[in-house]
């Protein structure tokens, strides 16, 4: 038995670049290059609080009032969420994934997570990480192993930071998005969508984040020659900062400032950037919902690219 909260520790490096995964989710504990953090992460003794690091499957965000219909079918999850009565960040960030393979500069995690009430389908689940010159890339494979098609979305929770900054106030936000998703007071999509142009959510050009309160779902990414959106938090100075990358799979990406963490001295220290290859409550509006029949699989891509 492993004494850390979060389970095996795999620590992967590559030249001045360092990153750990942990067992419990197949989360992102730590990633930065010498001294330098890229991710507000959290100690191997601790927890870790937001949803820090972790891999949002069979869904990201939340589902309301932890219900939904599927083929045919009124199906209940567990109520993970006080606060709202939702389900929120899928089922998976508690369980010990099991180490598929393993190098220096890279790590496999795999799980499979079998039926259970409110989510009766067969998944096997696949979580590489690797480090690179060109920065931490993550690789997401779900594969239905039931004998029925099942819903699934794929997201994923890194807080970036910016070690010159105390808090994300002064940084400089670039999301090249054309609209946000109008959402009730439980953060459930209404399904409107709200051109960011002449709000105080267009970042289509660099600008600082200010005292700006960001709990937000933002579409319509650009999508750049070489498939990928970026998203990006970048010192006052302009001289350095990380990219959040992300493959087209991901249509939508959430920016949460951290304003209500639990941990208040916590709060507006890493600005979460959470690539989400559906909206949330997808189960029940479909915004981006994937549907894989029996047999079918189905891979997603992001990273942390510094600069």
């Amino acid at each position: 038995m492993t004494p850390f909260p979060s389970g095996q520790q795999y620590r992967l490096t590559h030249g001045r670049q360092h990153a750990v995964v942990v067992e419990r989710g197949a989360g992102l504990r730590e990633y930065g290059s010498d001294a330098v953090a890229f991710v507000d992460g959290y100690a191997e003794d601790q927890p870790g609080d937001g949803s820090r690091g972790q891999l949002l499957l069979p869904w990201p965000n939340r589902i309301a009032d932890a219900r939904y219909r599927f083929a045919s079918r009124d199906l209940r999850l567990q109520v993970t969420e006080r606060r709202t009565g939702c389900a929120i960040h899928g089922l998976t960030h508690n369980l010990m994934w099991r180490r598929l393979d393993i190098s220096e500069a890279a790590v496999t995690l795999v799980l499979d997570l079998h039926p259970a009430d409110g989510y009766p389908f067969h998944l096997h689940l696949r979580a590489a990480y690797r480090l690179a010159g060109d920065g931490l890339t993550v690789s997401v494979t779900a594969t239905n192993r039931s004998e029925v098609a099942c819903p699934f979305g794929a997201g994923a929770h890194p807080y970036v930071c910016l070690a010159s900054s105390g808090t994300i106030d002064d940084a400089l936000l670039h999301i090249p998005a054309a609209a946000t998703l109008d959402a009730d007071d439980r953060g459930i999509p209404t399904g409107a969508q709200r051109p960011v142009s002449g709000t105080h959510f267009d970042f289509r050009t660099p600008r600082p984040i200010g005292s700006l309160v960001l709990d937000t779902a933002f579409t319509g990414l650009t999508v750049d020659d070489d498939g990928i959106s970026r998203i990006s938090l970048t010192a006052p100075d302009a001289r350095h900062g990380v990219v959040v990358w992300m493959d087209a799979s991901h249509r939508y990406a959430m920016v949460y400032s951290g304003d209500t963490l639990g941990d208040v001295t916590r709060r507006r220290h890493g600005l979460a950037i959470e690539p989400m290859t559906c909206a949330p409550d997808a189960f029940n509006s479909g915004a981006g919902l994937i549907v894989l029949q029996p047999g079918e699989g189905h891979t997603s891509t992001w990273g942390i690219a510094p600069f």
